[in-house]
């Protein structure tokens, strides 16, 4: 099961680091990945992160402001996000799954696992 927290409300310019907790087992040997629905559009990718740390990928519209790691002995995944924009404003979602191939890394469809999402409200 994934636990995503962290979100709130921020002003822009502010950061806020989210977390996804492997809870009940472990992320060992997934893929995890980071989505975001803002309201009336559809889910998007935002970043991934393989086993230990490895190959991580930001899209490009936040590339420079959002990065992700992983913690093994927590068991979490983080997305830490920074210099947050009115238009990141969406639920933040984390997914989880295995034997990924690179074309389908962005791909919702791709991950078997699902977090409950965390609201983040960037605004003045």
């Amino acid at each position: 099961q994934l636990q995503a927290s962290g979100g709130g409300l921020v002003q822009p310019g502010g950061s806020l680091r989210l977390s996804c907790l492997a809870s009940g087992g472990t992320f060992s040997s997934y893929t995890v990945a980071w989505f975001r629905q803002a309201p009336g559009k559809e889910r998007e990718f935002v970043s991934v992160i393989g086993w230990r740390n490895s190959s991580p990928i930001i899209a490009d519209f936040v590339k420079g402001r959002f990065t992700v790691s992983w913690d093994n002995a927590k068991n979490t995944v983080y997305l830490q996000m920074n210099n947050l924009k009115t238009e990141d404003t969406a639920v933040y979602f984390c997914a989880a799954g295995q034997r990924l191939i690179l074309s389908s890394l962005r791909l919702a469809r791709a991950y078997g696992y699902w977090g409950q999402g965390t609201l983040v409200t960037v605004s003045s």
